[in-house]
């Protein structure tokens, strides 16, 4: 007798929105099965709570429905899988680090993240994480069901970038959250710092982002739909200041270093920010006064003027629409403030 047949399987990881889209298309010869008996068999390491979890949460659907566990699935079923990434991979120890944290709840918190901290552990970042000082937060906290509480990601942001993230505390909220990530109903609003006069007051960046061919370590915007995942980002300006813009950006989609790729696409690459070229004098006169300006504010703001500052969601448990706000932070606004009175002499001069 010949291996039975595997289903189809596609796999898709987002880049900063922390999970994994399994698409499944049952073999024609398959038996009548319980969805969730199916996927726990189909799904390599994932457990049968994870996927109950992701199913209450609404992640997992049969033809475009949301499915029970007791679904039976038939030859043919095509099966949306969204399973959100797990706590971490890697043995991770509580760290006591300083928290700014615009709420907490049973299920879930909002951290307003200082520029300079990790999120997510990585190579040559195993300690001093967002993640290691969420574990000392937590340790002794148990969610409204009474299991241990533990920050599960749902999204992240660079470490030099500043403002909000959720945080679900259990796997029916972090699947909750997931969703809504997957499906664009999250508000994220950042303001960005960018070199140059920008061409209207509004505008759309719709490009596929993959690492580039030529450095590894940015990402680059590729005109082939093959190529990359799909990135869109909307922007509006918020302020003119001479020689560089205050812009908000809204994000559709989250992909890694999306707004900072986007930005440097069109040819306004963020303030400040090395890894895209915004570290260098690129509008402005060669006058050593104004170079000696810039630098001061590079001295002040040595990283990319980025900030998250709007976060809108709607409760994964309690459906309440939530909406919270961070202020620009200090470095950021010092060097918004500067550019202001340096554009505003300039015109009286």
């Amino acid at each position: 007798m010949s291996a039975p047949k595997l289903p189809t399987i596609d796999n898709e990881e987002s880049g900063e929105e922390l999970y994994e889209h399994h698409h499944i298309v049952v073999d024609k010869g398959q038996a009548p099965l319980r969805l969730d008996k199916y996927l726990t068999a189909r799904l390599e390491g994932v457990s049968r709570t994870k996927i109950q979890a992701a199913m209450k949460a609404e992640c997992i659907r049969v033809a475009g429905r949301p499915a029970k566990a007791n679904y039976k699935i038939k030859p043919l079923d095509e099966i949306s899988i969204l399973l959100p990434e797990p706590p971490h991979d890697i043995e991770l120890l509580p760290e006591e680090l300083p928290l700014s944290i615009a709420y907490e709840d049973d299920d879930l918190l909002v951290v307003d993240k200082a520029a300079g901290m990790v999120v997510h552990p990585g190579y040559g970042n195993f300690s001093h994480t967002l993640l290691n000082a969420l574990l000392f937060h937590l340790q002794g906290c148990t969610c409204r069901n009474g299991e241990p509480a533990q920050p599960y990601l749902v999204h992240r942001i660079d470490k030099d970038t500043s403002g909000l993230l959720v945080i679900a505390k259990n796997e029916e909220a972090q699947a909750g959250l997931a969703r809504q990530f997957f499906y664009h109903t999250i508000d994220r609003r950042y303001n960005a710092l960018v070199w140059g006069d920008m061409e209207g007051d509004t505008g759309t960046i719709d490009g596929n982002l993959a690492r580039s061919a030529k450095d590894r370590r940015v990402m680059a915007v590729y005109s082939d739909p093959a190529v990359g995942k799909r990135a869109i980002t909307h922007w509006s300006v918020v302020e003119r200041l001479g020689y560089i813009t205050l812009v908000e950006c809204v994000l559709e989609t989250g992909r890694t270093h999306q707004i900072r790729a986007h930005m440097r696409h069109i040819g306004h690459p963020l303030f400040a920010d090395a890894t895209y070229g915004g570290d260098q004098i690129l509008k402005g006169t060669t006058f050593s006064k104004y170079r000696q300006f810039v630098e001061n504010c590079f001295n002040i703001l040595p990283r990319q003027a980025l900030h998250a500052r709007v976060l809108g969601f709607e409760h994964p448990i309690t459906h309440a629409h939530m909406r919270f706000e961070s202020p620009i932070p200090t470095d950021m606004q010092e060097v918004i403030d500067r550019w202001r009175r340096y554009a505003n002499a300039s015109r009286t001069e």
